[in-house]
């Protein structure tokens, strides 16, 4: 048996989001492989002057780009009323409890201004225990406000 005929690149996996109760978020793990050639492709070349040498520097809007779309594949029950949590919004007339759909644009804006958001997803696409069959609970490790809300959830609901 060899162990390169076992490895697997993706897998994907529903977690929900800490501190928002019933919003899941559909992700793929990312193999260091896949990383590696995700970094490769945001890599620009720039001469530099002072050096008269060509230097390479990470794209980082391309890689956000890319890093999304190779993580994120969808996701459920994100209402209105989390954006709240994770943003600077004005959600004016609109529904707190109204769902923002999943696409890649929503998805996109999400990973590009929230720190918050963006921190869970990369501490999630890179524990394996998340993608591992038969696990009981996902590590999702804690972020920020959100999850300190669950945490305070939680601890109510404890009994010592």
């Amino acid at each position: 048996m060899k162990l390169a005929e076992l490895l697997v690149d993706t897998k994907l996996a529903w977690i929900e989001f800490p501190g928002c109760e019933g919003f899941e978020v559909e992700v793929a793990n990312l193999s260091r492989k896949e990383l590696v050639n995700l970094r490769k492709k945001c890599l620009k070349t720039r001469f530099d002057r002072k050096t008269r040498q060509a230097e390479e520097e990470l794209d980082d809007e391309k890689f956000v780009t890319e890093f999304t779309k190779a993580t994120i594949k969808n996701w459920k029950g994100f209402k209105l009323k989390f954006l709240e949590d994770l943003l600077l919004v004005e959600l004016g007339d609109s529904n707190p409890e109204d769902e923002l759909e999943y696409n890649f644009e929503n998805a996109h804006s999400l990973v590009s201004n929230s720190t918050e958001f963006d921190n869970w997803v990369n501490e999630v696409v890179f524990d394996l225990a998340n993608f591992r069959g038969g696990a009981e609970e996902p590590s999702v490790g804690s972020t920020g406000k959100v999850a300190k809300k669950q945490r305070s959830k939680d601890d109510e609901g404890s009994v010592s």
